[in-house]
């Protein structure tokens, strides 16, 4: 691993603050770039998400793709983690704390909403970040692909309903541009992209390849930190005010990311994965396609809605927590 990888949970970390600080210090700088969307879903972070995966994209080997059908059982592993019980795990915890165990500190209409939120990050699995945790762990990188491909045409279908489901209501406004439009952002572009470029690459050398990547590798981390110092400005005001709810919809948000991934681990394990598949199936599953769920949060809930705070809180903790998951999936690697 290089400099940046070794440290990335302490570039992370001075992310977050530099994020934050600079949302209080210059929130109009953060304004202007908060408005720069379309379909609600903010550019400039797509922008950052694109450069993050794109150097992952020219590591995908095509000719490897067709041998995921061999072994299709991480492929089962994540949708049935993603689908059969993440959604409900999610709505399950935010019912348990929320109603009952947070119930003397937080009024019913607020606790409500908190529990929303949970529940729309839950129907939402990861598409982009995917990228950088397989990487991290060394995992398979066309397996990968396959894995967030086949998730994505799932969301298109399962996301609306599973979510009418358990918040209870029968219409669920699902900003369908936002969804489609981050989908080509994230993953369709990005592919496209690396494939053009690998093709190029293996054309003019054998080594051509291994080096461009080597060059783009701190991109990714560059991407990463960049990514996360707006979104945490973007929110900065609201993480100062509010620190004692952002911290009580964290114990369950935390819960439930470390929850889904022992879970996810074990049925790997009880599978037989292999390593490189193993990794990227449990920590697919573990975290979240937070875009999509701050934008219907706040298409369905409003701006200033607990339904959004908790999405938002989403963010918070998940990328200081997956780091921790990288770190175990790493440590567990099996000995050569």
């Amino acid at each position: 691993m290089g400099l940046f990888e070794r440290y990335l949970s302490v570039w992370v970390a001075l992310g977050i603050a530099t994020g934050v600080g600079l949302g209080l210090v210059v929130p109009q700088v953060f304004q202007a770039v908060a408005a720069v969307e379309y379909a609600q879903v903010n550019l400039v972070v797509a922008v950052f998400i694109w450069v993050m995966i794109y150097p992952m994209m020219i590591q995908i080997d095509w000719s490897s793709v067709r041998n995921v059908g061999k072994k299709p059982q991480g492929l089962l592993l994540t949708l049935v983690v993603n689908w059969l019980i993440k959604p409900f795990t999610m709505a399950a915890l935010g019912v348990l704390f929320f109603q009952y165990l947070f119930a003397p500190w937080v009024d019913p209409q607020s606790a409500s909403e908190y529990i929303a939120g949970m529940i729309l990050l839950g129907v939402a699995p990861c598409t982009a970040m995917v990228f950088v945790w397989s990487q991290l762990v060394k995992g398979d990188a066309n397996y990968t692909l396959v894995q967030v491909s086949v998730n994505d045409i799932i969301m298109i279908f399962a996301f609306a309903p599973i979510a009418a489901f358990l918040l209870g209501v029968t219409n669920v406004t699902v900003p369908w541009e936002t969804l489609m439009l981050a989908t080509v952002l994230y993953v369709v572009l990005p592919l496209i992209a690396g494939m053009l470029t690998r093709q190029w690459l293996l054309r003019r050398s054998s080594a051509a390849l291994p080096a461009f990547v080597a060059a783009l590798k701190p991109w990714s981390v560059i991407g990463l930190i960049a990514t996360v110092v707006l979104l945490f400005g973007f929110q900065a005001e609201t993480i100062v005010r509010q620190p004692l709810v952002i911290l009580l919809i964290a114990v369950p948000l935390v819960l439930q990311t470390y929850g889904i991934f022992f879970i996810a681990w074990w049925g790997a394990k009880w599978l037989k994965l292999p390593h490189n598949v193993a990794g990227p199936a449990c920590l697919i599953g573990t975290s979240n396609f937070f875009e999509l769920a701050v934008a219907v949060a706040i298409s369905l809930f409003g701006l200033n809605s607990g339904a959004a705070l908790a999405t938002v809180v989403g963010v918070l903790v998940e990328v200081p927590v997956m780091l921790s998951l990288v770190a175990l999936v790493n440590r567990w690697r099996p000995v050569a």
